[in-house]
């Protein structure tokens, strides 16, 4: 409307000096109004972000910062709590940050050398040098293998000196009593010393070779017992050695008979032998009547005690340094093997309470038999811990045959097959059946899934080897040519893991019985393998357990607990 009414009519109204005057008009767009102070303030930000530093600490960066920027050296106050004053999260080293150059290996070495004999070295970036400046001035920066010539002239010069002395020292160092001897065969620690010619020896000198030779001969006599000295002695508890028709204290009764046709399970505590001071690690009865009852004990000592009659200890012995391992009755009873940690076998006598001989190889032996024929009654097995079974002959005391094929400590040794063999077991977890007096193994028995088998016991009809399996569990093996693992025989229950307790049968056959870690005494029908009844019978383990060989109902057994318990 505006321009309409401005508009009026031609030539006339622009002319006339009269009309009003020309007005500007407004500038028109289209486009919507823009608040352009936060791209001002954007564009000073980034040239700000151009001149600050980053700060290091930060995780993130908003916008795109320069080359110069994230090299530039770190600005601002030292960190309150790092003593260089740099933070924890820019250290690379324990001393602060170290950057990362590209030098080779002979620079380094060079350098490094350098450092450690002049005491300065050039800065990686090869443009200044760290170190001593007043001995970098004094050499002219001179590294260790840029030697000045007149330096090396200089050593060029000592060592053909070197050589002149050496020609002149030669002749004299031909002789190896002269110094000049000992200075040329000084350049290494491994050569030999100055051989001294042996000159006559002053009184005081013989004196004390003739000892020290007195001092070797002692040591090699005690080398050749190997075990360990001890002096042996008995001590006899009884009212008197004999009785009033001269019998022995050893000898049987007389209405002591077999009487064993069908053996029963034991069912109370009888009585109790309280005499050692440590554990009981085995016990014997004495051969076919029972009336007497050997124990070897933890406290080096081994005693016999009354079954029959008044149930007193009639005899110590006490020949063993360290604990007694096994022991062993000869047939008739008269005589016994002992085997202790002191690494000696002991030959005694039972009535009197003499050591009739010792053997030794140096090692412990861990079990000991004597050859069950009447014949062979001077042959003597021990299962070593070097993993040998060694023959003795008693009446000479040598060594007479030597089994060795076994990886670990062995174990047992068990007669079978009317003595002409015995089996062994090992720590090695295994079974060897060796024919007597020849050390080849005939049967080998090892499978994976076998454990260790530390103890062993014949059945009363010889046909069959009952072995207390470390796996809680025993097994049975047949004694004939195969010696095959009887499958359907197995026994079970009691946890004897770790522990070698005895496994043992009435003298029927019947029951099988053992011992176990827990203090129970356990009894298995044989036909069914069903457990029968248990026992607890010691506070411990209870480590033995024998049957009596001619009364039906009676069972020993010895603990960890230093008791022996009769059981009927």
């Amino acid at each position: 409307m505006d321009l309409i009414q401005s508009y009026d009519g031609g030539e006339d109204a622009s002319s006339s000096p009269e009309s009003s005057p020309p007005r500007m008009l407004k500038a028109k767009s289209s486009a919507p109004e823009v608040d352009d102070t936060a791209l001002a303030l954007t564009v000073s930000n980034a040239d700000q972000s151009k001149s600050n530093p980053i700060n290091p600490t930060q995780h993130a960066v908003v916008f795109n910062p320069t080359y110069e920027q994230l090299w530039a050296p770190i600005y601002g106050p030292a960190h309150p709590y790092a003593k260089d004053g740099i933070a924890q999260g820019m250290r690379n080293h324990k001393l602060g940050f170290v950057e990362d150059a590209s030098i080779g290996s002979f620079v380094f070495d060079e350098q490094y050398s350098t450092f450690q004999k002049y005491g300065y070295a050039a800065d990686p970036s090869g443009m200044n040098y760290v170190g001593d400046a007043e001995a970098l001035k004094q050499n002219d920066g001179v590294s260790v293998y840029n030697i000045k010539q007149s330096d090396q002239k200089r050593r060029k010069l000592e060592e053909s000196k070197g050589e002149e002395k050496r020609e002149e020292i030669e002749p004299e160092a031909e002789n190896p009593a002269t110094e000049a001897w000992l200075l040329k065969n000084r350049k290494s620690p491994w050569s030999r010393k100055k051989e001294v010619v042996q000159g006559e020896l002053t009184e005081e000198q013989k004196k004390y070779a003739e000892d020290h030779a007195k001092k070797k001969e002692e040591k090699s006599q005690q080398g050749e017992a190997k075990g360990e000295p001890y002096t042996d002695k008995s001590t006899f508890h009884g009212k008197e050695d004999k009785d009033y028709q001269g019998r022995s204290w050893i000898e049987a009764p007389k209405d002591a008979k077999a009487n064993n046709d069908h053996c029963y399970i034991p069912k109370r505590l009888v009585h109790t032998w309280s005499g050692h001071t440590k554990g009981v690690s085995a016990i014997r009865f004495f051969p076919k009547h029972g009336h007497l009852l050997l124990s070897a004990g933890m406290d080096c000592k081994v005693k016999i005690w009354d079954v029959y009659n008044s149930g007193k200890c009639m005899r110590t012995y006490m020949g063993h340094g360290k604990a007694v391992r096994d022991i062993c009755f000869s047939n008739d009873g008269t005589k016994f093997l002992t085997a202790g940690y002191d690494k000696n076998i002991k030959y005694w006598d039972t009535e009197t309470g003499q050591v009739i001989s010792t053997f030794s190889t140096g090692k412990i032996p861990y079990v000991v038999k004597l050859n069950p024929d009447d014949d062979k009654q001077n042959i003597l097995l021990a299962g070593m811990s070097d993993k040998k079974i060694v023959q003795w002959d008693i009446n000479s005391g040598e060594i007479t045959q030597e089994y060795d094929q076994h990886l670990g400590a062995v174990n047992t040794i068990t007669f079978v097959d009317n003595n002409r063999r015995f089996v062994t077991s090992s720590d090695d977890k295994s079974l060897r059946v060796w024919e007597f007096g020849i050390p080849v193994v005939i049967k080998y028995i090892s499978e994976p899934h076998m454990h260790s088998m530390p103890a062993i016991s014949v059945h009363p009809n010889g046909k069959w080897l009952a072995a207390q399996s470390l796996d809680n569990q025993i097994l049975i093996y047949g004694t004939r040519e195969r010696f095959q693992l009887n499958k359907k025989k197995r026994f079970a229950g009691h946890i004897v893991a770790g522990y070698a307790c005895q496994v043992n049968f009435s003298p029927d056959g019947r029951f099988v019985m053992s011992g176990d870690g827990e203090g129970k005494c356990w009894f298995w029908d044989w036909k069914s393998c069903r457990v029968f009844k248990t026992l607890k019978c010691h506070n411990g383990v209870c480590i033995g357990a024998e049957w009596h060989p001619l009364e039906q109902s009676k069972v020993a057994t010895c603990g960890w607990d230093g008791l022996i318990k009769y059981w009927d």
